[in-house]
């Protein structure tokens, strides 16, 4: 259910991030800075200490296909975020869909609030502008994974689904000048970007929040798309790296878009693509 903005303004104190990784800890980081309360898994007996001295409460959280191992209190929030991606490895990318569904069973009737974080490679390059009005069309395994685990989501929360697809990820240690630095005849140069600082991923979990804007699919991508080859040059530039060498070529790529970042968030992009 689409909540009303102004019955619920407010009520949103306490959040869950499963998965704080690059994304998950920059945003618990920034939550815990505007007085949220935040509570913040880890698979990784170590890293609970980080958490703890961000002023993140820390939970141990592992999951398989089969089941799931926490303290149900993590769940018990008003709102959780699922920030876990697939992993490369092809046995994690086909338990993925399962894992979600053991994650979101555990949330069900805990979280009042689920946010799944996906990704925009749930869009194929189709040599066309796709946008939350699209029909997803995955051409890569780990956008069909993601895709299905979005179809999971739905099913088990249909009056209160929200994702939010984000497009590549750059920023704090993904300097994307390292990309293609030095490399030659690179493909596809002319192709435009598609691309989300994490200063931008953070704002838009944030100003989400803030709206109360549940129940949507957000496409998270810069309002900008210049082509791979400028990008990616003037990025090993500005970074003193070896320039790539790209070939003049556009083919096979698409412009993700959102409606409903502007028109329902309100949010302004910080970081010029």
């Amino acid at each position: 259910m689409i909540q009303d903005n102004t019955t619920y303004k407010n009520s949103v104190k306490t959040i869950s991030i499963l998965g704080c990784g690059w994304f998950g800890l920059a945003l618990a980081k920034k939550l815990i800075g505007l007085n949220y309360v935040v509570k913040g898994s880890t698979t990784s007996q170590d890293k609970l200490a980080i958490l703890q001295a961000e002023n993140i409460q820390p939970f141990l959280v592992n999951f398989t296909a089969e089941a799931i191992e926490a303290d149900p209190a993590f769940f018990e929030t008003d709102t959780l975020f699922i920030c876990i991606p697939p992993k490369r490895n092809s046995i994690e990318l086909i338990d993925y869909p399962s894992k979600i569904s053991s994650i979101l069973t555990s949330a069900k009737d805990k979280s009042k609030h689920v946010v799944l974080i996906s990704s925009t490679s749930v869009y194929a390059d189709e040599n066309k502008t796709v946008n939350e009005a699209s029909n997803p069309n995955p051409d890569t395994d780990s956008g069909r994974v993601v895709l299905a685990a979005e179809v999971l989501f739905k099913e088990l929360f249909p009056e209160n689904c929200t994702v939010i697809r984000f497009a590549g990820l750059i920023g704090p240690d993904r300097n994307p000048g390292r990309f293609f630095a030095g490399k030659n005849n690179i493909p596809n140069g002319l192709a435009p970007v598609n691309l989300i600082h994490q200063t931008d991923a953070v704002g838009v979990a944030v100003k989400l929040l803030e709206k109360q804007a549940f129940g949507r699919t957000y496409n998270a991508c810069s309002p900008n798309h210049p082509a791979k080859m400028e990008f990616y040059t003037n990025a090993a530039k500005t970074t003193g790296l070896a320039e790539p060498d790209f070939i003049a070529e556009k083919k096979d790529w698409k412009i993700v878009e959102s409606l409903n970042v502007p028109e329902f968030l309100g949010y302004e992009f910080e970081v010029v693509i």
